[in-house]
């Protein structure tokens, strides 16, 4: 990194730190209420947009090359079409979750049973929108595309979306326009010779785009940039991201290159101050996750793998920073510089590394449903959650549910077993009324199926409200088929109007019954009644009986009975979403995962029959539990890729830490490609030495730079709550 990009990023870093604020919310609020609040709902919400874009601050920093930047995550920058805004009292009567909150209680009353244990409402965002368009067509070229179909739209609503698309683009154009006016001023009163002339050039590249299809390497960063921050100013959510920038940006930098217009050293400058910038918006909100795949494949099947792709994984392991969220897509045959630059990224980049396996992905994506081209062309947002870029409704991750809980509640007779709560009165029986194991499994996966049921009812009914309240216009004209089928991103517009969300626990509630099975039905070693007392007793006074529980075999020791019923239960999971058909022909797709939930709803779980004791946390994705896998990292891969990940197909992740005194190139390198090759989708984790965890958390001081992975997105330990750190600090590490 050459000094003036360090001078860059050091200032960078210091805005993004700094406290930040938005207005807009108040011009957005000015506008819906005031300039245009006589006009029909859509264009209402499209001019609003429009007007609060173009009223954002123009921001061009020192050192810079590419023109532009807005702060997410501070004060006035939030969605009103979502949450409303403190602005104007009247934001309930037209933001999704007053409005979805209200449409569900009527229409869906059982779900404030569920909704009290399990949680409620439907997260948006966590998908990549296909950007390609826009850099091929140029704004005036996406204008024209919507004028065309709007000359033979079918009905009033297409003809309605067309016009608030138009709105919205024209919007962008006089928010970029602006853009060009300041760089242009800015030179002006520039007395340094060299800087005027930068600013110049910067001027002459944003007069062209996004108006215009881009024609060289810079053009495409800059045009991307302006759409990322527009779009991500629409849909301010965290998980969305840019995507596969690599097999984007590819093409303009290959070009460049044949024609020697640049160098790989000036693109990896660009790129150097386009990452940073990407981390300089949501510098402190680690959570906030925008994340960029590179590798994989084209939607041809060709290896996706370029130049450009090593190059985004040698910046982002030079830069210690928490974005953009680099993952890796390994496909089978990758070339061996990138299959070493990924392994040189899990190893050194500081916990930020995360790599799934291409073909297993694939396959489930296209078992699932979605055309092999577009599952070709998949992308991750978020923490990990697999749809095809640019295709999908923005629902893909709307929930997580306490698979843990629901065994817990069909145990004990629909109470919660730490505070005796009854949270279901309709679930009577208990564990000690069961004559047999599958009598209990049978109960246990009718309640599943039941509250998943409930579940897919309520996402339907808030998406109904996504499309009236938030439509989403801007990020719409770069879905596939929503101009086609003139319908924003939530009305039946996306190519694939899935719905998506997590089981948590899973492997959890699959020792817990292979355990209930031996213990009480085989071995007969207590009886139902017994054990029912242990776990209410958190097994005080029941250790022995705890003992042997933990002492059986367990799923992650490559033991294919017990691998055979977490597969059985995360099976029973995605046949209870497998069951709901979702708005506009969708489906639910499972996308297993953990995040902070892994912490949160182990505190909401009693004791459990596997011998986990009350409030623990609970296992990752579908990792192992911490503990389980006592044969070792192959064996417990064995046993992950014996679950069935083909029908998981919005991505399955599981958490590896490595122990950093065994973990070396020569031990990755064949570890990734076994895990790979036997069909694993998601490998991440941390390769630090515990010590060193418990040394921050003693003196947080000495430590802020020191980031982790926690599950599903990488964090600076000291800024994670002390049960957070814990749970990492007392995870497995896998070793010799």
């Amino acid at each position: 990194m050459n000094e003036r990009l360090q001078s860059f990023r050091e200032q960078a870093y210091a805005r993004g730190f700094a406290p930040q604020s938005s207005p807009k919310e108040e011009h957005w609020t000015a506008a819906f209420f005031g300039l245009y609040a006589a006009r029909p709902l859509a264009e209402r919400q499209a001019r609003s947009l429009a007007h609060a874009l173009l009223h954002e601050p123009v921001l061009i920093h020192p050192l810079t090359r590419l023109a532009g930047q807005i702060f997410q995550c501070c004060p006035g920058s939030g969605c009103p079409e979502l949450n409303g805004s403190s602005t104007h009292p009247d934001w309930t009567e037209y933001s999704v979750a007053a409005q979805a909150r209200q449409r569900v209680s009527a229409a869906l009353p059982e779900n404030e049973a569920y909704a009290r244990y399990f949680g409620d409402g439907a997260f948006p965002g966590h998908i990549c929108w296909d950007f390609g368009r826009l850099l091929e067509l140029g704004v005036e070229g996406m204008l024209q595309q919507v004028s065309d179909h709007a000359t033979t739209a079918r009905d009033p609503a297409a003809a309605e979306f067309y016009a608030a698309t138009t709105i919205v683009l024209e919007g962008l154009l006089a928010w970029v326009e602006r853009h060009v006016t300041a760089l242009e001023t800015m030179a002006t009163t520039e007395a340094d010779v060299v800087r005027r002339r930068e600013l110049l050039d910067m001027a002459a590249v944003c007069r062209r785009v996004p108006r215009q299809p881009a024609t060289t390497f810079r053009q495409a960063v800059q045009a991307f940039w302006f759409q990322h921050l527009a779009v991500m100013y629409e849909n301010p959510f965290g998980g969305n991201g840019p995507g596969r920038l690599d097999y984007y940006l590819w093409p303009y930098l290959e070009r460049d290159l044949q024609a020697g217009r640049t160098s790989m050293e000036a693109a990896r400058e660009l790129l150097t101050e386009l990452f940073i910038k990407l981390h300089e918006r949501i510098a402190p909100h680690d959570g906030w996750v925008e994340a960029l795949p590179v590798g994989g494949r084209n939607p041809d099947g060709t290896l996706a793998v370029t130049p450009l792709s090593c190059l985004v994984l040698e910046v982002i392991t030079e830069l210690k920073q928490t974005h953009p969220s680099v993952y890796v897509r390994l496909p089978e045959g990758a070339p061996d510089r990138f299959v070493d630059l990924t392994v040189r990224y899990v190893l050194e980049s500081g916990n930020r590394a995360q790599v799934y396996g291409d073909e297993a992905m694939v396959e489930a994506l296209h078992r699932g449903g979605v055309d092999l081209p577009d599952a070709r062309h998949w992308t991750a947002g978020g923490c990990m959650e697999v749809s095809p870029q640019g295709c999908n409704s923005d629902l893909l991750f709307s929930f997580a549910h306490n698979v843990a809980r629901t065994l817990e509640l069909v145990l004990n007779g629909g109470h919660l077993l730490q505070t005796g709560e009854q949270a279901f009165p309709h679930l009577t029986r208990t564990l000690a009324d069961y004559a047999s194991f599958e009598e209990l499994y049978a109960a246990f996966e009718t309640e599943l199926h039941r509250e998943l049921a409930i579940l897919g009812h309520r996402l339907d009914l808030w998406q109904e409200c996504y499309a009236r309240y938030r439509p989403s216009f801007l990020l719409s004209t770069m879905t596939h088929d929503c101009l086609e089928r003139g319908r924003s991103i939530n009305a039946g517009g996306a190519r694939y109007n899935h719905y998506g969300g997590s089981g948590v626990g899973i492997p959890n509630v699959g020792d817990s019954l292979a355990a209930l099975r031996q213990a009480v039905f085989v071995d007969q070693r207590c009886s139902g009644a017994e054990m029912l007392a242990a776990l209410r007793a958190d097994f005080v006074g029941h250790e022995p009986l705890r003992q042997y529980l933990v002492s059986l075999p367990r799923y992650g020791a490559d033991h294919p009975p017990a691998d055979a019923m977490v597969d059985r239960v995360l099976g029973s999971f995605i046949d209870g979403l497998e069951r709901h058909q979702a708005r506009h022909g969708g489906r639910i797709v499972p996308v297993i995962l953990g995040f902070v939930w892994v912490v949160e709803y182990g505190k909401q779980v009693g004791a459990t029959p596997d011998g986990r004791r009350a409030g623990r946390p609970l296992a990752h994705g579908l990792s192992p539990q911490s503990g389980s896998a006592v044969e070792g990292i192959t064996a417990a891969i064995h046993s992950a890729t014996r679950l069935s990940l083909h029908r998981v197909a919005g991505g399955g992740a599981m958490m590896w830490d490595l122990d950093p005194g065994w973990a070396a190139r020569d031990t990755v390198r064949p570890l990734l490609a076994t895990f790979a090759q036997q069909g694993g989708h998601i490998f991440q984790g941390n390769v630090i030495d515990t010590a060193r965890l418990l040394a921050a958390q003693e003196h947080p001081e000495d430590h802020q730079d020191l980031v982790v992975r926690v599950s599903g997105f990488s964090a600076r330990f000291v800024s994670l709550s002390r049960a957070t750190q814990d749970e990492i600090i007392h995870r497995h590490r896998y070793g010799a």
